[in-house]
């Protein structure tokens, strides 16, 4: 059912590589020129412009790959309409989370998933809530999972599962078994996660919440992963604050552990994304069957 030709267009859009797109395709590159310049003769229009040994996307060509991605959409959704009706759950679904969720959340999820319907394929990206936001607007996932207060009237959003974030520092550390004022923030040492970055969206907004402005507390540091955040941790008196689902095994093995702090807590709703309006069968089925297992 898929043209090849647009298949071939849309995995050179991707790389930006006729070279790359003829390895990921296993045919020459000749034939991916071929294929390309055969659309453009179709088209009537120049997809690609050349700028020195790379290439870019025309005006032409951008509008081609987002309408490329709808339709190869509508054929994954068709291929599963059809297995359905044969009583057969066939199909691939593309998932972005947010790396909180992604990493700590999702894996147990998915492997009962797979248990049920081994027969779907299941692509996930794991990226800040303002990216899985942004693939999502391009049609390049299917469904998102976020962790932050992100709202756009682009989708709808629908509560997946509460989370804590709790303040974090190592064994041993001088506050250790001690409780502690939002107040108190202010004068110690922060690692946090980067801009984009959906938990620490919540966390400031909580922040200024107990008349606290994130802008007060010392940052000495910016990282881009909860485990690069765990592991500077455990060799610093630095604190962060993380998702009590990210630090399981630290807590049990006594790596880590948890700062209370007086009269504050940070409680959140982790949420599913989609565009709006009717959602494919994969997408509803995904949602539902995670909404079992959490229960």
């Amino acid at each position: 059912m898929l043209d090849f030709r647009l298949k071939v267009f849309s995995t050179v859009a991707k790389r930006l590589s006729f070279t790359k797109a003829s390895q990921e395709l296993y045919i020459s590159q000749p034939a991916v020129t071929k294929h390309i310049q055969e659309l453009e003769q179709q088209l009537s229009t120049k997809l690609f412009t050349r700028n020195g040994t790379s290439i870019e996307l025309t005006s032409s060509g951008k509008i081609l790959l987002e309408k490329a991605n709808q339709i190869f959409e509508i054929y994954r959704e068709t291929e599963f309409e059809i297995n359905k009706l044969n009583n057969k759950l066939k199909g691939n679904l593309k998932i972005g989370a947010s790396t909180t969720i992604a990493q700590y959340i999702l894996p147990e999820i998915l492997v009962k998933f797979h248990s049920y319907y081994e027969d779907i394929h299941i692509d996930l990206t794991s990226q800040n809530t303002e990216k899985v936001s942004d693939l999502l607007k391009k049609n390049k996932i299917d469904i998102g999972i976020i962790e932050g207060p992100f709202q756009s009237a682009q989708f709808d959003y629908i509560p997946f599962m509460l989370d804590e974030i709790v303040l974090v520092a190592r064994v041993g550390h001088p506050l250790s078994n001690k409780t502690i004022s939002v107040k108190d923030l202010a004068e110690l040492d922060f690692v946090s996660r980067e801009k984009g970055s959906g938990t620490q969206d919540f966390i400031d907004s909580e922040l200024q919440n107990s008349k606290l402005l994130a802008s007060k507390l010392n940052v000495i540091m910016n990282l881009d992963s909860t485990e690069s955040i765990k592991n500077y941790l455990a060799q610093s008196d630095a604190m962060a604050f993380l998702s009590v689902s990210s630090i399981t095994n630290e807590l049990k093995y006594n790596k880590l552990n948890i700062i209370d702090i007086k009269h504050f807590e940070i409680k959140r709703q982790f949420q599913f994304i989609v565009l709006k309006g009717e959602q494919s069968e994969l997408v509803r089925l995904f949602m539902k069957t995670c909404g079992i297992m959490k229960k």
